[in-house]
């Protein structure tokens, strides 16, 4: 859907060519394509004065979400290593939707796998930003998701 988006958390205008997947609220977000596409420009319309990189400010779904996902791809910051920084993931954290940037693509079969099975798990919505069809997948209530809407 994207080849480049800005992200907050990085020093420069935009953040090369990533492989991006995002985690939302189900009860935050519209149910219907067109308005959820506009939610989601809304959400990701980053605020250059905020870090966006403090998971206590998200709904506590995501919470866990997040502390389940940083223990497999933990995050970069300021401080990583240039290597880190090509084969790491960014998340961008707010109160309703955790958007996360992979740009280690030896491993976005992992990471895609892995956010889908914790989303499910966790009860929160799943974004393919990436994919062609942008599919969006919401909780089915047995611990698991099921597609809501795509292109």
């Amino acid at each position: 859907m994207c080849d480049t988006i800005r992200h907050p958390q990085t020093t420069d205008e935009t953040t090369p060519m990533s492989y991006d997947l995002m985690v939302f609220d189900p009860a935050a977000a519209p149910a219907k394509r067109p308005a959820f596409l506009d939610w989601y420009d809304e959400q990701t319309d980053w605020d250059e004065d905020s870090a966006y990189d403090d998971a206590a400010v998200a709904a506590p779904s995501l919470q866990a979400f997040y502390a389940d996902m940083a223990a497999v791809f933990p995050a970069i910051s300021a401080a990583s290593t240039p290597s880190e920084l090509e084969d790491g993931t960014e998340y961008d954290i707010g109160p309703s939707l955790i958007y996360m940037a992979f740009h280690g693509w030896d491993k976005i079969d992992q990471a895609h796998e892995t956010v889908f099975r914790l989303a499910g798990k966790h009860g929160v919505g799943f974004f393919d930003v990436s994919s062609d069809l942008g599919e969006v997948w919401v909780p089915d209530n047995k611990g698991g998701l099921r597609i809501a809407h795509s292109e």
